[in-house]
Formats: structure tokens, C-alpha cells, sequence
């Protein structure tokens, strides 16, 4: 097992950024959880730069140490993690990415590894779900976002950052009596969305259930909702707050806080994770890694539950 670089011996500012300081693939002879990059943002429909994401979540990453005191795990020492560098991906063109993504996955994940990739934008989900559920059938998908991402076309493409789910929903990749969205808030287009959300099957725990009902009570349903199956964890970093993630392309007010996302993501350690994806990371909208740091910490929880049900 090789584990993240001697911080003692070399400092963490200096040597490659690989994520946490985890050795490169191509330096194991296997990993049983792989971290990948997109650096993909052609499907956003307001601010654009997430494809600099996975760069500056790895930056973010470098204080991140081995042991997990809250769940009291050292991930890196229960199984075998590496960083793969970056799936390259046409900026020209959504189809050619969302395919070459989807084929990059397969490969990666061809020996059994789990797959958890730093966005790039949230279109690069369908992908992902489309190559999990070729190994592990429909998925239960929890999906923390402002935004359901379940609408049917932005400018009458089918494909974009906000459409992810209903394509992943009719292609069959998704089981409906398991999934569900949290951290859901601020204005929609009309009622309709709701409505149209429920008939794909997704559940809701919105930000101000949260709030009124308090994280117990929301980690509870999490729960219920997903039980045995097995599951696939999405993360749209702007289900923070904007004073936890301003770096990112559509904030709206009235988000989860870091602690609160942190507590959710270790729930996870009861259930089968066998992907996970965080998203939209735009760091020129970012100030003192706050974004990026933010969206380390959740990567490194979402390792460790995975680790956890090795």
C-alpha cells in the first residue's frame, strides 16, 4: 500500500498536486479508488471556468492529512488510492466529451476500482452514471445541489449542466425509489419543476428542512431513501452556502454550511458507495481556496466512507 507523500520529509507547497498528495496511478500496481479529473465546463449556463476545477480542488487538498479522527479511519491505509491526472475532453464539443468521459471511466475502472472525479461542470455526471451503472445496475443517486439538474433542455440542448438526471432517469441508469436531491433551494422557473421532478422519482430534502428540522433529522431520511442499494454520490459544490463556496458558477443563497455538508457525506459510511462525483469548482471566482478547500474536505469524506465498506 502506497499512501500520500512524507509531508515531514517534503513540504506540502512543493511536488506534483496530486490530490492529497496521493501517489500517481502509473506509481501502484492497482488502486481500489481512483481520483479523476474533468476538466470539462462546455455545458454551463451562467458562469463559466469549472474546467479549471480539479486543478485548483487538488491545490486545495495538499493540507489534507492521513487520519480521519471523526470516524476514526486512515483511508489511505484501509485501501489502495491514486490520482489518474485528468480525463482529456473536446472543449468544442458536448457529445464528443460526454462520450470520451464515458470510455475513460469503463477503462478506469475495468479492475473493480471506484471512480471519484473532480468536475468540470455537472454535465459530466451522465457520463459517469452511464459507466457505474453498466457494473452495478440502476443506481441510487444522491444528488446535493442548489439546483434538481432535472430539466429538459437549456437552448434545446439535451445535454447540458442542468439536464444530467433527466437524461440519466429515461436512459434507466438511476432507480427511483432510491434517489434523491438535498440542499435544493432558491427561485425556479414555475411550480412545474417540482411536479416534473417528482414524476422521475427523485425524493427532496431542501435547505430549509435543514434548517426547520435540524441535520439529524435529514440524515435520517438519507437513510431510509437509499438503504442497501447500491449507490452513486453527486456533489454540486454550490450546495454550500455562498459564504462556505463562492467560487462557483451559480450560487444562490440559503445553502448547507461545510460542517453540515461534511456530517452528511460521513453517513455514507453505512452504505455501499460505488462512485461519487463533486462539481462545479470555478476557482476564479474563489478567494483564499475557500471553495477549493471546502470541496477537498468533501472528497476526503467521500474517501473515506468509500474506504470504510472496502
Amino acid at each position: 500500500m502506497i499512501g500520500p507523500r512524507d509531508s515531514s520529509r517534503t513540504p506540502r507547497y512543493a511536488g506534483a498536486a496530486t490530490f492529497a498528495l496521493l501517489p500517481r496511478l502509473d506509481e501502484v500496481q492497482r488502486a481500489d479508488i481512483v481520483v479523476v479529473g474533468v476538466p470539462f465546463d462546455s455545458g454551463v449556463s451562467y458562469r463559466p471556468g469549472a474546467r479549471f476545477g480539479p486543478g485548483h480542488v487538488r491545490e486545495s487538498s495538499r493540507l489534507l492529512r492521513p487520519y480521519n479522527p471523526v470516524v476514526d479511519v486512515s483511508p489511505f491505509e484501509v485501501c489502495q488510492v491514486a490520482d489518474a491526472g485528468d480525463i482529456s475532453v473536446s472543449p468544442f464539443s458536448i457529445d464528443d466529451a460526454v462520450r470520451e468521459i464515458e470510455a475513460r471511466a469503463d477503462d478506469l475502472t475495468s479492475d473493480g476500482a471506484r471512480l471519484v472525479t473532480i468536475g468540470g461542470d455537472h454535465t459530466i455526471a451522465l457520463p459517469l452514471l452511464r459507466s457505474a451503472a453498466k457494473k452495478h445496475g440502476p443506481l441510487a443517486v444522491v444528488h446535493f445541489d442548489a439546483h434538481l439538474d432535472t430539466w429538459q433542455t437549456y437552448f434545446d440542448a439535451p445535454v447540458t449542466h442542468g439536464t444530467p438526471f433527466r437524461r440519466a432517469a429515461e436512459e434507466g441508469l438511476i432507480d427511483m425509489t432510491g434517489s434523491l436531491h438535498v440542499g435544493i433551494r432558491g427561485p425556479l422557473y414555475g411550480k412545474g419543476d417540482l411536479s416534473d421532478d417528482a414524476q422521475l422519482g427523485f425524493s427532496i430534502i431542501a435547505a430549509h428542512e435543514v434548517e426547520r428540522h435540524g441535520l439529524a433529522a435529514a440524515i435520517d431520511r438519507l437513510h431510509e431513501r437509499i438503504g442497501d442499494r447500491p449507490t452513486y454520490v453527486s456533489v454540486d459544490i454550490d450546495v454550500l452556502d455562498p459564504a462556505h463556496a463562492p467560487g462557483t458558477g451559480t450560487p444562490e443563497a440559503g445553502g448547507l454550511t461545510s460542517r453540515e455538508m461534511l456530517e452528511f457525506i460521513r453517513a455514507f459510511r453505512e452504505h455501499h458507495v460505488v462512485g461519487a462525483d463533486l462539481v462545479e469548482v470555478a476557482p476564479a471566482y474563489d478567494h483564499a481556496q475557500i471553495t477549493g478547500i471546502a470541496a477537498a474536505h468533501v472528497m476526503y469524506e467521500l474517501i473515506t466512507a468509500m474506504a470504510s465498506t472496502h
